[in-house]
């Protein structure tokens, strides 16, 4: 009886040694998680790594508070070749990512680099791009600020967030092309290093125009800063019924900007399990998708392999646009 006794106290014991070591190993939870926006404060980026701190630390789905790091330079370049190079392996890092990040990649700006090079995690949103003017600038509508760029292409400058060839960019120039100017290269943007310093270009009159994100200008919408002469949406946004689209005015064009987040390739699988899992559980949160509405960010979510496909997508049809409009050869 006692033999028996010992026996299975004995193989009781066994059996948890060759469990616990399993459990750890899958259980992954991240010590110092951090979220790299790859440009200033007050831009697009740093808005997907705010707001994505955030809930995922109120909700529970993790543990300790995320770090948010702002890396700007080379239209999210320099933070791109900081995940690649200097931080392959790291599970606790997330980088904020969103159609310029695609432009980027389809345009060969990240000098070499590929989709491939990262881990792509999630898109949770979608907005639409502005162009917006200070509240006191003598261009009344988009049809002012086209026709004085048919005069003279060189006489409006158009600030944006992203770098040369960016979305903030191309945005104008797609408007550009069909208010009928044959090069839109000839359009003048002045790249800043993320959508806050774009906005103090705008209002400091370094520049004329600003070409962004809603989200970005929202708040100097609202406190009376700047006009928004235009929105790149198929209709006007439900609740701000007063601002025209581009298409409205003449200018078939539309200007999605998705939002989303990759993590580094070398990182372990359970580390990218659990970023994929926490991100989606955060996007089905009431608390998250009040943050979206507030920036009249629209749902739009991919995960995992629809993920994969949706990015590859984005970059072939920016590389095809980019070619249309003589950026890419």
């Amino acid at each position: 009886m006692k033999k028996n006794w010992v026996g299975k106290l004995l193989l009781l014991v066994a059996a948890t040694m060759l469990i616990l070591p399993v459990s750890q190993t899958l259980a992954f939870e991240p010590e110092n998680p951090e979220c790299i926006a790859p440009a200033g404060p007050g831009g697009g980026w740093d808005f997907i790594c705010r707001t994505t701190a955030k809930n995922l630390f109120q909700l529970g789905l993790i543990e300790n508070a995320m770090q948010v790091a702002n890396m700007s330079g080379g239209g999210g370049g320099v933070a791109f070749a900081h995940v690649t190079r200097e931080r392959n392996n790291d599970n606790d890092l997330i980088v904020a990512a969103s159609t310029s990040t695609s432009a980027r990649l389809a345009q060969g700006i990240f000098k070499g680099a590929t989709a491939d090079d990262v881990h792509w995690l999630a898109t949770f949103g979608a907005e639409y791009g502005v162009l917006a003017v200070k509240k006191d600038s003598k261009y009344k509508n988009l049809k002012d600020v086209m026709d004085a760029i048919l005069a003279d292409p060189r006489s409006v400058a158009i600030a944006g967030g992203s770098s040369v060839g960016g979305f903030d960019h191309i945005k104008p120039m797609l408007v550009a092309r069909k208010a009928g100017l044959k090069d839109v290269r000839q359009l003048k943007y002045v790249a800043y290093g993320g959508g806050g310093e774009a906005m103090t270009g705008l209002l400091s009159g370094a520049v004329q125009v600003m070409s962004g994100d809603f989200s970005e200008l929202r708040g100097f919408y609202e406190s009376g800063d700047v006009r928004i002469i235009a929105i790149l949406a198929p209709q006007r946004l439900k609740g701000f019924p007063d601002i025209p689209t581009a298409r409205e005015q003449g200018y078939d064009v539309i200007g999605a900007n998705w939002r989303g987040l990759y993590m580094p390739k070398g990182a372990s699988t359970e580390a990218k399990e659990f970023w994929k899992n926490a991100i989606q559980k955060m996007t089905e949160s009431e608390a998250f998708q009040k943050d979206l509405e507030a920036k009249a960010i629209e749902p739009f979510n991919n995960f995992g392999e629809d993920m994969n496909t949706f990015v590859n997508g984005s970059i072939k049809d920016i590389a095809d646009l980019s070619r249309e409009i003589g950026i890419l050869k």
